[in-house]
């Protein structure tokens, strides 16, 4: 993917993070799944379906019994994904790494508001392409405005 398309999904996962409904413990996150080829295999965003949800968790969930291989794959998210949660048994971080998944792209690093994470530098370690464009973070930083007053 070159720039211009990375900017083009990842601003679109920022759109998509302004569907969240509120909360005062969870940030609003936007995630879209893209093809090599530039297809949007799946999307998801916090809370979807239900009040425990992250966005990277239900995208790729939406994958699960499709078969799609995501090796060439990128995962636009609005805030980097989660390395901590005591919702849910495993981080989105973890999700991605065993989806297979092979780039990351992401504009906002999550602030230690409620945890200190650590997706980035695993996502890295485990061998994947983590691409940030932190000029696109203000953005996020507006849809989560309520938790960062």
């Amino acid at each position: 993917m070159s720039e211009l398309d990375d900017r083009k999904w990842l601003r679109q996962a920022i759109d998509l993070s302004r569907s969240c409904p509120p909360s005062e413990t969870a940030f609003s996150v936007g995630a879209i799944i893209v093809s090599a080829d530039g297809e949007v295999l799946s999307e998801g965003y916090s809370r979807e379906t239900d009040p425990h949800d992250h966005a990277e968790e239900v995208a790729i969930a939406k994958l699960a019994d499709t078969g799609a291989s995501l090796a060439d794959g990128t995962i636009y998210t609005s805030l980097e994904p989660c390395s901590k949660r005591a919702s849910r048994p495993r981080t989105c971080t973890e999700l991605i790494i065993a989806a297979g998944i092979g780039r990351v792209v992401l504009a906002w690093r999550e602030p230690s508001l409620f945890v200190d994470c650590e997706g980035v530098e695993l996502l890295t370690t485990a061998g994947l392409q983590v691409i940030e464009y932190p000029d696109l973070a203000n953005a996020v930083r507006q849809v989560n405005a309520h938790l960062l007053a």
